[in-house]
Parts: C-alpha cells; sequence; structure tokens
C-alpha cells in the first residue's frame, strides 16, 4: 500500500458517516409525508371521514323520511279500519264509486271556434 494514499476503510468509514448525517434527516422527511399523506387518503383518513359523514347524513335523512312515510301510512290504516266515512272517501276518489241515488255529472271543459 502507497503511504501517501489514504486507507480504503478509513474512507469508506467517513463517507458512511457524512452519508449517514445527510441521509437520516431525508428519510425521516419522506416518512413523515408518507404518514401525513396516509392520514389524509388513507382508508381511515380524513377524506374517509369526511365521506362516512357525508353518507351517514345521508341515511339519516332517508330514514327520517321512511318514519315519516311509516306514521302517515300507519294512520291512514288506522282511519279505514275505524271509520266508515274514510273507506267512503277513498271508493269515492279512487275508485269513482257513487251512491245508490246520486247523480254523476261530467263537465268536459270544450272550447269552440268562437272561444278563440
Amino acid at each position: 500500500m502507497n503511504p501517501s494514499s489514504p486507507d480504503p476503510s478509513t474512507t469508506l468509514t467517513a463517507l458512511a458517516r457524512r452519508l449517514g448525517k445527510r441521509a437520516l434527516p431525508a428519510m425521516f422527511v419522506v416518512l413523515a409525508a408518507v404518514v401525513a399523506v396516509d392520514a389524509v387518503v388513507g382508508d381511515k383518513g380524513l377524506m374517509a371521514m369526511l365521506k362516512a359523514r357525508r353518507q351517514y347524513r345521508t341515511l339519516e335523512a332517508a330514514l327520517d323520511r321512511a318514519k315519516t312515510d311509516n306514521a302517515r301510512l300507519r294512520e291512514e290504516a288506522r282511519r279505514l279500519r275505524e271509520d266508515p266515512a274514510a273507506i267512503e272517501e277513498l271508493a269515492r276518489r279512487e275508485l269513482g264509486l257513487i251512491r245508490p241515488g246520486e247523480r254523476l255529472f261530467i263537465v268536459k271543459d270544450v272550447q269552440g271556434p268562437s272561444a278563440q
């Protein structure tokens, strides 16, 4: 070995130390960036949480509408079971039924040539 040339093992050790001092902060920054991105867009991140909240509010509104419809239908069923007038009103409205002795008048809105 030439006395004027540096020892290769010493040179490699010094180089490794210098790279280690530079690489450690860079690896920390990369790791922090990965953790931050995962916190925002990961399976349990901020975006997933916001989407879940929107879906929860939508489902809650749909449930409220279903409860309201259910209460209305329950009341209508009770009226049809207990109130003969409700049955008659439904038969007249939905089926077009009339009582014996009643007369049905059908009025048509017809525009003649003079109405123009």
